[in-house]
């Protein structure tokens, strides 16, 4: 490895910390609007498989 390789990053600047915060809360917040929208996709699954076996 070379030393540029695992040398430190410079600390972020407060508005770069910041800006960098939003962005991740945003990745975070896709990721569970992702994860929602396929748990109440597999529940309406499984609520309509479980009222075509009551029929």
């Amino acid at each position: 490895m070379r030393f540029n390789e695992i040398a430190p990053l410079k600390p972020l600047s407060p508005e770069q910390a910041r800006l960098k915060s939003m962005k991740d809360r945003v990745k975070r917040d896709q990721e569970a609007i992702k994860a929602e929208r396929a748990r109440q996709k597999i529940k309406s699954g499984q609520d309509a498989l479980v009222k075509s076996h009551q029929v």
